[in-house]
C-alpha cells in the first residue's frame, strides 16, 4: 500500500518510520493521503521541472502557485516547481495567515508582495517578491481589500 503524507516536520519521521516498519510505502503520488487535523503543513512535496526530482520544499520559500488546467506550479525566488496535487487540495493544507487565494488559479504567500497596483476595473496586479506579476481577479477583490486591510 502507498500512502502520501502531508504532516508537520514535527512528526513526520517518527510517522514515517512506523508505517514503513509496518510495509507501508511513503510516495508523492499516492491515491491516500494522511494529514494532521488542525495543523497546517511545513513542507510541500514537488518535483523540479526539468530533472523531474523531487523535493521536499519549505512553505516559507513559495512566492506563489499558480495551476494551468491539470498542471501546478510552485513559484520560489529562483526555482519553478511541479506540484503533484490539485491547487484546491494544496490549498487546505497552507496556513490561511501566511496564503491568500487571489484566483481561481493562484494562491499568493502574503509575506511575498512588494507591490499593489489597483487598476480601473476593480482588480490589483501584485508584483512579488521575486519580481514577477499575478493578477487578483474581480471575484477575489473584496476578499483581498479586507486581508489586507486596504
Amino acid at each position: 500500500m502507498k500512502i502520501k503524507l502531508d504532516i508537520s516536520n514535527e512528526h513526520y519521521d517518527e510517522i514515517k518510520c512506523a508505517l514503513e516498519e509496518r510495509g507501508i510505502v511513503i510516495d508523492d503520488t499516492a491515491d491516500f493521503v494522511l494529514s494532521e487535523t488542525n495543523s497546517f503543513i511545513d513542507h510541500l512535496t514537488v518535483r523540479e521541472k526539468e530533472t523531474n526530482e523531487r523535493i521536499i520544499l519549505s512553505v516559507d520559500e513559495i512566492v506563489y502557485i499558480e495551476t494551468f488546467g491539470h498542471s501546478v506550479e510552485v513559484q520560489t525566488q529562483e526555482t519553478l516547481y511541479q506540484a503533484s496535487d490539485r491547487l484546491y487540495r494544496i490549498v487546505r493544507l497552507l496556513d490561511p495567515t501566511k496564503f491568500l487565494r487571489i484566483s481561481n488559479s493562484v494562491v499568493i504567500a502574503k509575506d511575498r508582495v512588494q507591490r499593489i497596483t489597483p487598476t480601473l476595473s476593480s482588480k490589483f496586479i501584485l508584483t512579488m517578491s521575486n519580481g514577477k506579476s499575478v493578477d487578483v481577479t474581480r471575484s477575489y477583490y473584496y476578499i483581498f481589500k479586507e486581508y489586507f486591510g486596504i
